[in-house]
């Protein structure tokens, strides 16, 4: 039974990973397209974010510009987080004319069809960062390691 887990699993990143490698481009459309799960999904994939940027991007010397408008709630918290971490944050705006003092920051949160299995990708200037997780009774684990692609 864990052996077949364990290659189900292995099997599961492997895609997600050849997936995220498969669009060079990366996603033309950023958001959150979760549908239909508890607000505490969001929040724990949220915090788990949080945590991976901070060892990647120190929060007091790093400034990030927000691509993206972020009106779900992981965006919010994603910012909110950002913020009181201390890292210097400026908000999405549409206007052009916007002098972009940091790097891009821009993120999809999306579901497989089956499984109840979530992915985060997160881009920051030219690299992006994804990890897949799992829900289980209203909770969310990781169902994979964090992968960074450069």
């Amino acid at each position: 039974m864990t052996m077949m887990f364990s290659s189900r699993m292995a099997v599961l990143i492997l895609v997600l990973a050849a997936t995220g490698c498969a669009t060079t481009s990366g996603p033309t459309q950023y958001g959150n397209y979760l549908k239909d799960q508890p607000i505490s999904v969001d929040q724990q994939i949220a915090n788990d974010a949080l945590k991976q940027l901070a060892m990647l991007y120190p929060p007091a010397k790093t400034h990030l510009t927000l691509k993206q408008p972020t009106p779900d709630v992981f965006g919010s918290e994603l910012v909110k987080g950002l913020r009181e971490a201390g890292y210097a944050l400026q908000e999405y705006s549409p206007k052009a004319d916007t002098v972009d003092a940091g790097l891009p920051l821009m993120y999809v949160l999306d579901q497989a069809k089956e499984d109840r299995l979530y992915r985060l990708t997160i881009q920051i200037g030219n690299q992006a960062i994804n990890r897949p997780y799992r829900q289980e009774q209203g909770t969310v684990t990781p169902a994979g390691y964090w992968a960074r692609k450069e």
